[in-house]
């Protein structure tokens, strides 16, 4: 999949019908490598979302996305230049996955001046930049010195030079007879066409040479001449056999017949938000909370291996029992023990057989002081087995819980929720606080909402704070309270309002707490449930511990319910 040159052009051309002549409303920078900009237009309010990292694009978004409450410097420096600004004009140069969007803007002291930003759709080497009317840089999102580049660089008050062309024809300016006499010269296949052709991606090139086959190479070119020029295309999108999406094109594709699935959309934008929306949610929750992750997880293996250690320790601490036997036949044996010896035999009465055993000996002391010895490492070794059984318990509690912050990570959508998570774990002292940094009081999220098909709310905790408060203080005694058994899994409440709650409610509720569990890729997952009154917490127990009695299990496969 590739968000190659024509598509932009298809774009572009959607760009100037929609927000020619919109005002920017705002600007949003809501990871490093993105951009947002709310229009307003006669149709109503429009944004476009700039993506140059994990699968950079440029286009209309429905989509929507949280941003963070602190705006980066780029973001401000494009508000202060950009806000209220009128985008004049799209341009691009030849096909090239690069867009100029033209603004009409005015300065700090009121004139006019028009500005340029400059957004370039090139991999890993995907950017953004803002310059002024002789195109010399404002700044830029990414920016490049002279050590990495001699021929372009990228910083404040240097000229901008649009990056180096690729010897393609573009389809736009070059004669049909022309593109068709280069790609038979290079040979005429699928890769000819992707060598010859300026934009194109190779599922586009594929898809040529499979029509030139029935059709002819001129028929085929001189259509998607046609196609290009006059920008209609059609926006399609090519499903796997399992349903998920594999790619995307600006025209129909007939290259896989009955094979797989496609779907047409209605413009390009609706397209790139159907393909991307889900993969981009998952990869910015993946950037924003990496350094979390990665606490979890540096938590959960200090805790393994420390409970290992603890056990082998506690293995140890078994044979405990020897050294009192020891002590108390040498205190039975006294009288028989030579003053000096290293050693003793002595019947053991502890053995039904009466077995001999040799105990030995310190002859550095009498033999009541190694008879006391025995009895010390006896007690010893006592000790340690209550200490470590603490410990042990302890830090599995403690280990359950870090898993537990692990499971409902991997389930985080949003920013308010991370930083919930973020919150909690200060809070239990696996965070500090930085210095230096304004506590905010964070509005609390609600539980999400669902409602079974017979008519009950059902609530679900979003993280282990609001499980203790969705369970212990929202839900009346009466309600019904559901959780995955001895899996890792958020509280869910079934709100009765004082009715007998249903074997559907029951049933539905228990698909989505098996949903918003660990086991949520499983089937078969057995989840408890029981009144709210047979649920309490144990005193100084970590957020969302609880216990409960009186409860029954249900076995279902996870699935998510009606919002």
């Amino acid at each position: 999949m590739a968000f190659d040159g024509v598509m932009m052009t298809m774009v572009k051309k959607e760009l100037i019908a929609n927000l020619s002549g919109a005002k920017v409303n705002q600007i949003y920078q809501p990871a490093r490598d993105e951009l947002v900009f709310a229009f307003r237009t006669f149709d109503g309010a429009k944004k476009l979302l700039i993506r140059l990292s994990d699968s950079p694009r440029v286009h209309l978004s429905a989509c929507s996305i949280e941003n963070p409450p602190v705006p980066p410097m780029m973001c401000m420096l494009l508000r202060k230049r950009l806000g209220g600004a009128r985008l004049v004009d799209v341009t691009q140069p030849k096909n090239e996955r690069v867009l100029c969007l033209v603004f009409d803007a005015l300065n700090e002291i009121g004139d006019r001046e028009e500005l340029h930003l400059y957004v370039e759709i090139m991999g890993r080497y995907s950017n953004a930049i803002l310059t002024d009317g002789g195109d010399n840089v404002i700044d830029s999102i990414k920016r490049i010195d002279f050590s990495e580049s001699e021929d372009r660089v990228l910083l404040p008050k240097m000229p901008y030079a649009l990056p180096s062309m690729q010897d393609k024809l573009c389809i736009e300016e070059a004669s049909v007879s022309a593109v068709c006499r280069r790609i038979i010269d290079l040979g005429g296949d699928d890769r000819a066409i992707l060598n010859a052709v300026q934009g194109i991606s190779p599922i586009i090139a594929r898809e040529l040479a499979f029509r030139a086959e029935s059709e002819g190479l001129d028929a085929v070119i001189e259509a998607l001449k046609t196609e290009v020029e006059s920008g209609t295309g059609q926006p399609t999108l090519v499903y796997k056999t399992d349903g998920s999406p594999m790619d995307f094109c600006f025209m129909d594709v007939r290259q896989y017949g009955d094979a797989l699935r496609t779907r047409r959309f209605d413009t390009y934008s609706e397209l790139l938000d159907a393909f991307y929306a889900e993969r981009d949610r998952l990869t910015r929750m993946r950037a924003k909370s990496a350094d979390l992750n990665r606490l979890l997880s540096n938590t959960i293996d200090r805790l393994s291996r420390k409970i290992n250690l603890q056990k082998a320790d506690l293995k140890k601490c078994a044979d405990r029992e020897q050294f009192r036997i020891r002590g108390d036949l040498l205190q039975a044996n006294l009288y028989r023990i030579e003053k000096g010896a290293s050693a003793v035999t002595v019947e053991n009465y502890y053995d039904p057989a009466n077995a001999p055993i040799t105990i030995r000996l310190n002859p550095a002391v009498s033999p009541a002081m190694n008879a006391q010895r025995y009895y010390k490492e006896y007690n010893k070794a006592k000790t340690r087995e209550t200490m470590l059984t603490r410990q042990i318990e302890k830090a599995s509690v403690e280990l359950q819980y870090i898993e537990s912050v692990q499971d409902i990570l991997s389930r985080c959508e949003g920013e308010a929720e991370l930083a919930a998570i973020r919150a909690e774990l200060r809070e239990q002292g696996y965070l500090r606080q930085q210095k230096g940094a304004v506590k905010r009081k964070e509005k609390p999220l609600p539980p999400i909402e669902y409602k079974s098909s017979d008519g009950f709310r059902i609530l679900v905790g979003r993280n282990n704070v609001q499980n203790d408060q969705l369970t212990l203080r929202t839900a009346k005694k009466s309600d019904i309270w559901l959780h995955t058994k001895n899996i890792h899994g958020t509280h869910v409440i079934i709100v009765t309002d004082g009715r007998a709650v249903t074997e559907t409610a029951i049933r539905e509720a228990a698909q989505i707490a098996a949903a918003h569990s660990k086991a949520k890729d499983s089937a078969q997952v057995p989840v408890d449930y029981t009144a709210v009154k047979n649920v309490s917490k144990p005193a100084g127990a970590k957020p969302g511990k609880v216990i409960y009695v009186n409860y029954k299990t249900v076995y279902v496969t996870p699935r998510i319910g009606k919002q």
